[in-house]
């Protein structure tokens, strides 16, 4: 295999090879979803205090959390590369293509999980082990167990998607706070909807590789129901931001908008299917946490300027 690499590089200019490797490490870490892990942080330092947050505390948390996060994300990769290669949509991975071999996979993430933390800590010692839990909760628990030993494991696992908007916060204060629990559990309840219509959309997939997500072992209709379920619950757990004072009529409104706009893709979804419907419900879930989470900001600098 090595030679067939070594062979196959040899009419690549080293300018060419050094650039196609820079990218491919790049996409271990997944750096659409680090981004949005980052916004919803972001959200949780500038709610945890009436006014700005403190610049170190911002530089040094979203730094530390996006370097942990890469390292989850590059761990992935790592411990997924087998079902990848099984999978059209991750066939093309760095790893599956076996184009970065794994000890220099583990080397860099290591080396992002320990710079993350180490930075983490100059904060405080409970944002750094927190973040921490967070990786092994991502790239052990659910990649190695959970996403393998039952169809929900999406919503078992998403505990550790759903921390960033508490580590944010707790970068900035430094304890918990029981309104930060309700940002992580806004994304805890958005987590299933979203990644249950990608499941359907990539069924076929998942089942070639063994994986068993809701859509592979009780089916596209059952799972719908469950998306449709879903975006209800996160409706009502929707309000509870409004409802005990953390955010005012902007927030209410504006989540409350994209919520019923979830529910319908998702009625849809369940009584009105067609052809690549469930890919347009996932696109509408990643753009409806980034807005919420966007409203969510406005609300506080709303609220803060008026007062």
């Amino acid at each position: 295999m090595a030679k067939l690499q070594v062979a196959g590089n040899a009419g690549v200019k080293p300018t060419a090879r050094r650039q196609r490797a820079w990218q491919d490490y790049l996409t271990m870490t997944k750096p659409k979803v680090v981004a949005m892990l980052l916004l919803t942080a972001l959200v949780g330092m500038c709610l945890a205090v009436p006014g700005i947050p403190p610049v170190e505390a911002v530089v040094f948390g979203l730094a530390g959390i996006g370097l942990q996060s890469a390292a989850a994300a590059a761990f992935n990769h790592v411990l997924d590369r087998r079902f990848d290669a099984k999978m059209a949509r991750t066939y093309h991975r760095p790893l599956a293509k076996g184009r970065i071999e794994t000890y220099k996979a583990v080397i860099f993430a290591s080396a992002l999980m320990v710079a993350g933390f180490g930075l983490l800590w100059l904060l405080n010692a409970l944002t750094a082990w927190l973040t921490f839990a967070s990786l092994i909760g991502y790239a052990v628990v659910y990649t190695v167990w959970l996403k393998h030993a039952t169809p929900q494991n999406i919503v078992i696992g998403g505990l550790a998607g759903a921390a960033p908007p508490l580590l944010g916060w707790t970068a900035v204060t430094g304890q918990f706070e029981p309104h930060a629990l309700l940002l992580v559990m806004l994304v805890f309840t958005w987590t299933p909807p979203h990644f249950w219509a990608l499941a359907i959309h990539r069924r076929d997939d998942y089942a070639k590789a063994g994986i068993p997500m809701l859509p592979v072992t009780h089916g596209i209709e059952f799972t719908k129901t469950m998306v449709l379920l879903y975006t209800v619950m996160l409706a009502l757990v929707g309000f509870l931001p409004w409802l005990t004072g953390m955010s005012g009529e902007l927030y209410l409104f504006g989540s409350s908008a994209l919520n019923l706009g979830f529910i319908a893709y998702a009625a849809k979804l369940k009584f009105a299917d067609e052809t690549g419907h469930a890919w347009a419900t996932f696109k509408y879930s990643i753009w409806h946490l980034l807005v919420l989470f966007v409203v969510l900001l406005a609300d506080h600098w709303l609220v803060a300027w008026l007062v």
